[in-house]
């Protein structure tokens, strides 16, 4: 997946169509933060992988970004079965109990974020692994634009239709050149909340680890 540097008005217009559809390519005005949220048309919605809620750091932006009214991110039960039986294969010492309070925090983050009704569609879909077509039926039911995954290679374009796979770090570099201002925002008050308050180099080295070299350089010049 290509990364795209828009420069122009017109030129972000014409890629916003082709990354996120057309009710995002609209937001040409700039948005307004609104009791944490930020306000504008409706956002585009997106469907995330099982991968890309594992790592800590990651998953926090990502749900950030939606908790913002960046984008409208939806998942599915099973979705999060495999995300945190991931998690507990790989840290065997970490608390159930907690892990099952991190994932009932998750889905009372965000509004309307579990996908259901989905499953007929399952069967009639192709993809190189069987196992990953319920997040493409996921996709598919939400009408999402995007599928946020490391695994571009089982999302093969020619069989997603309109939709895009993109690594989190392709999804957050766009949504930084549309809204840079607006993600600034949400990588502040993740330092903001963080009890040790270490500082924002500390917030971006994380984010660097778990995936998004080229976002976190394209936000930085946000920041101070």
């Amino acid at each position: 997946m290509v990364r795209v540097r828009m420069k122009t008005c017109c030129t972000k217009q014409r890629i916003a169509r082709e990354w996120f559809g057309p009710t995002l390519a609209c937001r040409q005005r700039p948005l307004r933060l609104v009791d944490g949220r930020y306000s504008g048309p409706v956002p585009f919605t997106v469907v995330y992988d099982a991968c890309v809620l594992y790592p800590a750091s990651l998953r926090d932006i990502l749900i950030r970004v939606g908790q913002a009214g960046l984008v409208h991110v939806r998942w599915t039960e099973r979705i999060l079965d495999e995300c945190f039986r991931g998690i507990l294969r790989d840290r065997p010492d970490l608390d159930p109990e907690r892990l099952r309070r991190t994932r009932k925090l998750m889905g009372e983050a965000i509004r309307d974020v579990l996908v259901e009704g989905y499953e007929h569609l399952v069967a009639g879909l192709e993809l190189p692994d069987e196992d990953d077509r319920h997040v493409l039926a996921a996709a598919i039911k939400a009408g999402a634009r995007i599928i946020v995954t490391f695994n571009l290679q089982d999302f093969p374009p020619n069989q997603l239709g309109e939709i895009n796979a993109q690594t989190p770090d392709t999804f957050l570099y766009n949504l930084i050149d549309l809204s840079p201002v607006a993600v600034a925002h949400v990588i502040r008050t993740m330092e903001q909340d963080l009890r040790s308050r270490p500082g924002l180099d500390h917030v971006l080295a994380s984010l660097k680890r778990a995936g998004l070299p080229e976002s976190v350089e394209a936000v930085r010049r946000y920041l101070w």
